[in-house]
């Protein structure tokens, strides 16, 4: 009896140890979507929750790489300060991304949220040893790497755009592929600033409006509010970018 007791003991400690790993919304699109239920109480073992209000710093540029993240919802800016003292934003994480594993000794870039955010913490030493423990997580940590650098890769070619209205066309199009990983539908919610897309798109604040307006008035984009796009033509805004982008019926039908 005394054993079956202490075992019930054990497994409902196990339930509660997992529990928060368990029930995370974006268990599936996470690092943790490498491991099995049984094997969650371990990466939460070296989980620690961390919440970042609007504009809160995560890490800055050269500070030494002491964690890695994980964003479980809100969003966060990626950034590199300019010896000019402007700023130049790499790109936005959206909940399921993670950051700071492809550092080595120190943080390349400057971390900010953008809206209230909340992210999973786990030490570097601790993940490492994780690592070597369940090759599956290293497998997907790897696959996402690798997602990453395909973001990088896409930043790259929309800044390559000539014009201000083919930057915020090939945006729009690539931010929508990326917010629509469960293929929801509706207006595209912008939780960043006009500024941070003009930072992001090494445009101003008034060109960044202005082309909006001007999407807005070719009939290419309705703005319901000021946060809140919806694209009305996405084979039009694809040729405006210079690119073929699949419209979300045809994500959904390919899935």
């Amino acid at each position: 009896m005394a054993s079956a007791a202490v075992l019930a003991t054990s497994l409902t400690l196990v339930r509660k140890t997992c529990s928060a790993c368990a029930d995370c919304e974006i268990r599936t699109q996470a690092v943790c979507a490498a491991m099995a239920e049984s094997e969650l109480g371990h990466l939460e073992r070296i989980m620690s929750p961390t919440l970042l209000q609007p504009n809160q710093s995560l890490f800055r540029q050269g500070d030494a790489r002491s964690k890695i993240y994980t964003l479980t919802s809100g969003m966060v800016r990626l950034f590199t300060d300019l010896p000019d003292g402007r700023r130049q934003i790499a790109g936005f994480l959206l909940p399921g991304d993670y950051l700071g594993l492809a550092d080595d000794e120190v943080y390349s870039q400057s971390a900010e949220a953008v809206v209230t955010s909340k992210l999973c913490a786990f030490s570097s030493r601790d993940m490492d040893r994780l690592m070597a423990t369940f090759p599956s997580l290293k497998d997907r940590l790897h696959l996402m790497t690798k997602a990453a650098l395909r973001r990088a890769r896409d930043n790259q070619l929309v800044l390559g755009r000539l014009t201000p209205l083919e930057k915020l066309a090939s945006f729009l199009l690539m931010f929508e592929t990326r917010m629509r990983r469960d293929f929801q539908s509706g207006p595209l919610h912008l939780m960043m600033s006009r500024g941070d897309i003009a930072d992001h798109l090494g445009l101003t604040i008034e060109t960044v409006s202005r082309s909006f307006t001007k999407l807005k008035g070719q009939g290419l984009i309705r703005l319901p509010e000021s946060h809140l796009v919806e694209i009305l033509h996405h084979d039009r805004l694809a040729e405006l970018a210079g690119f073929a982008v699949p419209a979300p019926q045809q994500r959904l039908a390919a899935h």
